[in-house]
């Protein structure tokens, strides 16, 4: 039984009701399930007539047209339907039924494989997919299609719509169905499982993680229910938690190859990317043409420098499956990759595919983008930078608006009373440093630099003190306004103690020897107060680029989360705006406490930034700091590749190809952060 019941309070409000207008097809519905699809397509051309693009008439008219052997009208709705929902996983289910029927084994498969990514409910394409797999004689793929078939004939019905609608985005209505299932069966671990994907999807992070490990206690030996508890574990950062649960499931389904790349993907998380490689070849020697598993086997050489051999593994992962993005993105994120004529022709040719995803189509507009650039074409390119960041942009729903209330909230409540009010406290710790600020403004190159000094260890971009601001907030919804700032006006010299020695403690897995390590997660600055307040003596570096520069190269990145600011011009120059007025703020109520460091600064005098910085650290100078591109050690973000080479200024002015693009940049941006002619040449094209 669970220890206590769910959330009472639902985790999806009516105010945020499913974005669908869903019209009433239930007569087109019923007749489709009684095969009566002649009178069924009646009915859903009459509801197309009066809204062309609705996804369930669609849906059922593709079905319909199917069954009654109109294959040409079935692959029409179809193709209507997957340019209003690419990501629908029922729609690429029945593009697979289509090509099956017509005789195209190998597009139906492909489809299946599609439809089970995107929504791993769907039963009819696990079977097809476990036919196929068997004849082939592909058995650790037969088993995972069988596991995942017997799951889901094993369930109820309620729970198999409920999962299908889950992974269409309909959360208001599975959590309403989920919560009354559970009330009649309280210990049915699917319905807890489904719950804690809600309660994940809305940044329930703690009820989810309990969900899922009173769910594991009632059925340890379900494979996937235990792998969903360490993906939640791992959201929040509880490492050692997460190896302890892969390590369960590799001994338990020894033959289970995702299994086994989970666990390799927690030993690249925990630093030892060599140890990863080796436990990627062990899989790739079982099935050579798992295109995941090149590509993670690739991310893993490119955090180590080895560069040709990362692109060997991408271009393999491609080579599988073409219309795999990751791959073709990975290349363009080295930064110093350049795609042949081939690659940008596939490229393209797979961004022509209807049945394409959201995801994928994201990535080939990010590569093309890169991919144009470094020969030229700027209007291509500046067409994918625009398309590639609205896919972003919708997916996210950003608010300007929403985060300068969020950043303004810290200046209001960290003023100079805040602190004087505080006085003194907070773990006296100095081993800290914070080198933070905005994305591709120049931190990596600092964090390698520090890192090349013999007493500083170069971490990562450490999610802890976002998880503290995060846990301030109350009860409120991850993101919404809730409680914090206002909630550091109650915190204790006690709590401050503990929550500067919980942050040395739960960091010192990623260090090594040195004294001193770095910690450089760029969106820290909006959390200056907090550091201050639990790590009085912690020293913080402001890494700091030119305006055009910096939001030019943001909105050039594809992150691999957050940072939604990014996609988009007119957000990226906002929340730079916002991002130097609170630093400005931090300047003056912390006088003396962050140092600001320019990236044009350290490309134009290198040692004279070098020794400021150590000074400000109170570190001797070392020579190995200049010399940083030679040193040894993992480096996991997009500007891995320049860290390793010398100083250059090949990032600078990267943008004025682009000037006539960028108005609402300079909007975002306003006149005093821009110099005169670089505002001038954007306003004039």
């Amino acid at each position: 039984m669970i220890r206590r019941p769910p959330r009472s309070t639902p985790l999806y409000s009516s105010a945020a009701s499913d974005v669908y207008k869903r019209q009433d097809i239930s007569k087109a519905t019923e007749a489709v399930k009684e095969t009566r699809f002649i009178e069924a397509l009646s009915l859903l051309e009459s509801n197309l007539a009066k809204d062309p693009n609705h996804i369930e008439s669609l849906y059922l008219a593709a079905v319909s047209s199917r069954y009654l052997k109109n294959y040409d009208d079935s692959k029409k709705y179809i193709e209507s339907l997957l340019s209003n929902a690419p990501d629908m996983g029922r729609a690429h289910q029945e593009l697979g039924h289509l090509n099956r029927d017509i005789g195209n084994e190998d597009n139906a498969i492909a489809h299946y494989r599609q439809a089970c990514e995107l929504n791993p409910a769907l039963l009819s394409s696990w079977s097809a997919l476990y036919s196929y797999f068997r004849r082939m004689k592909n058995q650790p793929a037969a088993d995972h299609a069988y596991m995942q078939m017997n799951t889901f004939q094993s369930m109820p019905s309620v729970l198999l719509y409920i999962n299908q609608i889950l992974n269409e985005g309909k959360l208001g209505i599975a959590e309403e169905k989920c919560r009354e299932f559970l009330r009649k069966n309280p210990a049915n671990t699917f319905a807890m499982s489904l719950l804690s994907d809600i309660a994940d999807r809305l940044g329930y992070f703690d009820d989810a993680e309990f969900l899922l490990e009173s769910a594991v206690k009632l059925n340890p030996n379900d494979g996937e229910l235990r792998m969903k508890y360490a993906m939640i574990l791992r959201k929040k950062q509880k490492f050692s938690k997460t190896m302890e649960q892969v390590n369960i499931l590799c001994e338990k389904f020894p033959d289970n190859l995702s299994y086994q790349a989970q666990k390799a993907s927690e030993i690249m998380q925990n630093g030892d990317h060599k140890g990863a490689i080796n436990l990627f070849d062990d899989i790739l020697r079982k099935n050579p043409y798992n295109f995941s598993i090149l590509t993670s086997k690739g991310h893993a050489q490119k955090t180590l420098g080895k560069t040709d051999q990362a692109i060997k593994n991408y271009q393999s992962a491609y080579k599988v499956k073409q219309d795999h993005g990751e791959a073709f993105f990975s290349l363009s994120n080295l930064k110093t990759y350049s795609f042949s004529k081939n690659e940008l022709d596939i490229m393209r040719q797979q961004l022509k595919r209807v049945d394409l995803t959201l995801r994928d189509k994201a990535y080939f507009h990010f590569s093309l983008a890169q991919g144009c650039e470094a020969i030229g074409e700027y209007d291509e390119a500046f067409f994918h930078l625009d398309s590639g960041n609205k896919i972003k942009n919708k997916q996210s729903k950003y608010s300007i608006e929403k985060m300068d209330r969020e950043l303004q909230s810290q200046i209001d409540v960290c003023n100079e009373s805040f602190f004087e009010e505080h006085g003194n406290g907070g773990n006296e710790t100095k081993d800290p440093i914070f080198i933070l600020g905005l994305p591709r403004a120049g931190s990596t190159l600092i964090e390698q630099i520090l890192a090349s000094h013999s007493m500083i260890d170069g971490t990562l971009e450490l999610p802890n003190i976002l998880s503290m601001a995060q846990s301030l907030r109350g009860n409120d919804i991850y993101g919404k306004e809730g409680n914090y700032p206002k909630s550091m006006k109650k915190l204790s010299v006690d709590e401050r103690i503990e929550m500067g020695k919980r942050f040395i403690d739960d960091t010192r897995m990623h260090r090594k020897d040195a004294p001193r390590f770095t910690d450089k997660m760029p969106n820290n600055f909006r959390h200056i107060g907090l550091i201050h307040l639990i790590m009085p003596n912690a020293k913080i570096i402001d890494a700091r680029r030119y305006p055009l520069d910096c939001c030019f190269s943001m909105f050039k990145q594809l992150f691999a989360q957050g940072q939604e600011f990014t996609y988009g011009l007119a957000e990226a120059g906002s929340y730079y705006k916002s991002y130097v007025n609170l630093m400005d703020h931090w300047n003056e109520v912390l006088p003396n406490k962050i140092l600001r460091v320019n990236n044009e600064d350290i490309i134009d005098d290198l040692e004279g930034q070098v020794t400021k910085m150590l000074e400000f650290l109170e570190l001797p100078f070392e020579d190995s700091c200049i010399t940083f591109y030679e040193t040894d050690r993992s480096v996991r973000t997009a500007s891995s590749e320049q860290v390793r080479k010398p100083i250059n200024k090949s990032g600078m002015d990267r943008w004025k190809p682009y000037a006539k693009n960028l108005k609402p940049l300079l909007d975002g941006l306003g006149p005093d952060l821009v110099k005169t002619d670089d505002y001038d040449l954007i306003q004039t094209g």
